[in-house]
């Protein structure tokens, strides 16, 4: 691969974001059990409606229950909604979790916030801040780095904003750990037939030995006279052969990319995987280039799920557990699906629903999740938990525990102050193995 001078000076800073491979490398290690090496998460991001998705309420009044019909799922006794046929022959493998709940102020950014991190920024949006706690993917990053030279932490198919036109939202940042703990965004579309990432293809004209030559530069140009131990792993990774497989998507038979649907969230979900398949520890898929695009159904709430966005996800989750099972790599992949609140009980006058924090439900597989469980209940309307209520903080500590960290770890920043992951979060002990 080639870079110019410069570039070689700056190694690994190849978001706009400002990710720094070269300091990324730079991780402690944290020797810990746990029953999951890796974590695809998928961020339904504008709060997917529980009540016509997983939570479905059939002898509530019309205004509640809505439009769609429950069907039978491979676990006895709980139904999914129609649209999602394919996942329903799943959920044997499964947690769901119907009991999630927060009073984090209910706009999307303090409520994404809340639900990435498990802590309450306590303001309704202002974008992504450098104070802000760190990312799930940041942290597993740091302290469990990979073991083949590939990224540890990978986002996309969007920078998500806040709104159209607006800041980032926060949380999936590196906060206080430092921009080098910002995951590399991938923001082009897999499913494009020229799908690639320029920073990773060298031009085609660059030899080996031109590459070997920008090595010797960097070293040179080094000011102790070698180069840092960090800076070579960090050009192991842009370079090596691990890297450049894991996003030749192209290569996958069709037959696999037709599984999971070819639109830029299915092939998003199956670049998802090919990363952790390659070592890549965390990759989050968000669904919406903005809060307001996809599952923020304030209006027209049916007809958008129906049309695209229950189809799209029965696709890619359905071939995600089916990939992950064939290759056994699901019972080491924590596989976690949600969004940052659910949608209010009555359907308004836009045949819509709204933001609703006080209810929603999430879905767990592998990794160390018990299969086949339900956790928590919902009241007769979907409005309020009636069992065994958790929160975000609850959620991220149990996601934190099966990827071997303590929820109360603390951890360091850039000025060597102390900080707790997510201390007031509990385990959700009953959704484990």
């Amino acid at each position: 691969m080639y870079f110019s001078r410069r570039r070689m000076l700056q190694v690994g800073a190849i978001t706009p974001l400002g990710l720094s491979l070269a300091q990324l490398l730079r991780a402690d290690s944290l020797p810990r059990r746990r029953s999951a090496d890796a974590c695809i998460l998928l961020f339904l991001n504008g709060g997917p409606s529980h009540l016509d998705m997983w939570d479905m309420k059939p002898d509530a009044p019309a205004e509640i229950r809505g439009e769609f019909k429950p069907i039978a799922s491979s676990l006895v006794g709980v139904p999914l909604c129609e649209h999602l046929p394919r996942l329903a022959r799943h959920l044997h493998r499964t947690t769901l979790i119907r009991s999630a709940h927060h009073s984090v102020n209910n706009s999307h950014a303090a409520a994404v916030y809340a639900a990435l991190t498990g802590h309450d920024r306590g303001e309704n949006g202002g974008g992504a801040k450098p104070t802000d706690h760190p990312a799930i993917g940041s942290v597993i990053g740091k302290l469990f780095p990979p073991t083949t030279p590939v990224l540890p932490y990978v986002s996309l198919p969007y920078i998500t904003k806040e709104g159209a036109g607006g800041p980032p939202q926060p949380g999936f940042f590196g906060g206080w750990l430092g921009r080098a703990y910002d995951p590399l965004f991938v923001t082009r579309d897999p499913n494009a037939p020229d799908f690639r990432i320029d920073e990773l293809n060298p031009p085609t004209e660059v030899s080996a030995e031109r590459l070997t030559g920008r090595r010797q530069l960097l070293r040179h140009l080094n000011r102790s006279g070698e180069m840092d131990v960090f800076q070579q792993k960090a050009f192991d990774v842009l370079t090596s052969s691990a890297t450049q497989r894991a996003f030749r998507i192209d290569r996958e038979p069709r037959r696999i990319r037709d599984n999971y649907g070819r639109n830029i969230y299915g092939q998003s979900v199956l670049l998802a995987r090919r990363l952790i398949e390659a070592g890549t520890r965390v990759v989050c898929v968000s669904w919406a280039p903005d809060a307001n695009a996809t599952w923020d159904t304030h209006g027209g709430n049916f007809k958008k799920l129906k049309d695209k966005l229950l189809p799209q996800l029965d696709l890619a989750l359905s071939a995600l557990l089916d990939d992950l099972l064939t290759r056994s790599m699901l019972s080491r992949t924590l596989v976690v699906v949600m969004g940052e609140f659910g949608r209010t009980p009555k359907v308004n006058g836009n045949a819509g629903r709204d933001h609703w924090n006080f209810c929603y439900s999430l879905l767990l597989a592998g990794g160390g999740i018990r299969a086949g469980h339900v956790y928590g209940s919902s009241d007769k309307i979907g409005g309020r938990p009636s069992t065994n209520p958790v929160t975000p903080a609850d959620i991220v500590a149990t996601i934190y525990h099966c990827l071997g960290i303590p929820k109360d770890l603390e951890l360091r920043d850039n000025l060597d102050r102390p900080f707790a992951l997510v201390p007031w979060g509990e385990v959700i002990d009953e959704v484990l193995t």
